[in-house]
């Protein structure tokens, strides 16, 4: 029987202020509020979301107490997985995170500059553990087309995309969340191109992000982009659709969901 596959609300958190707040934006600008993280965390749970991923856009050592304080405050009432991402560095990081509540962590910047944390990661606390984040973009600079971007989707690396996700996967990461830059927030929909050659160039699942605007997208993403788990935000954070409405044309369509 298929696996089923997984809808993920992604949760963009400015940890500046005290207590955070989820933000969006487009192509990782234009930031706008979108509310609290363990409330709105909370109520994905309640209507049927598979997992949350909880990312700190802001992160710095100097606000790690906030992040750990607020991932502390969203696992009480979150009972489905929680990743979390976002100033994550050493495997101190990731203890830290993982005790706080978190099930995974996931690492994008940190990985690139030191590719030992993902294996030392994996073989420490197991590779369901270590999701590598990969944020990309359509430069034309790789064999792929796609180039790999660090800090916070500022700095080109020059690493092609496709070769540093089978690198990932060769480190031990057991999952890996793929964002396309150039969709990010757009609402037009994932890269599927890309989505598709990472996912079938991998044996471990893919997340397809960056672009969702309606359920149909998130449905490509499985159909046309061959994903194993589908992250949204701006869809859900303002109320466009419900995790339900997603679902239920997933299943009308012979995809396998949980309800």
């Amino acid at each position: 029987m298929a696996l089923a596959k997984r809808i993920i609300p992604c949760l963009d958190c400015d940890l500046s202020v005290p207590e955070g707040r989820v933000v969006k934006g487009v192509r990782f600008e234009e930031i706008r509020y979108a509310g609290v993280p363990w409330e709105l965390a909370s109520k994905y749970g309640r209507e049927g979301a598979d997992e949350i991923v909880f990312l700190d856009i802001t992160a710095s050592h100097e606000r790690r107490e906030t992040m750990v304080a607020v991932i502390e405050k969203t696992a009480e009432k979150v009972f489905i997985p929680l990743t979390v991402g976002g100033g994550i560095k050493s495997p101190g990081d990731i203890q830290r995170i993982l005790r706080a509540g978190a099930d995974k962590i996931t690492v994008n910047t940190a990985a690139i500059k030191n590719p030992k944390l993902v294996c030392e990661g994996s073989k420490k606390f197991g590779d369901q553990c270590i999701v590598a984040a990969i944020d990309s973009k359509r430069t034309g600079k790789t064999k792929s087309g796609h180039e790999c971007y660090i800090y916070g989707g500022r700095e080109p690396t020059g690493l092609d995309t496709l070769e540093w996700a089978l690198r990932v996967q060769e480190l031990g990461a057991g999952e890996i969340m793929l964002t396309s830059m150039d969709r990010d927030g757009t609402k037009e929909g994932f890269d599927l191109e890309l989505t598709k050659l990472i996912s079938e160039s991998v044996s471990i699942p893919v997340i397809a992000s960056g672009g969702v605007g309606n359920p149909q997208h998130i449905l490509e993403a499985f159909t046309k982009g061959k994903a194993d788990a589908a992250l949204a935000a701006s869809i859900f954070h303002y109320g466009e659709y419900s995790i339900k409405e997603v679902k239920d044309l997933l299943a009308k369509n012979n995809i396998p969901v949980r309800n």
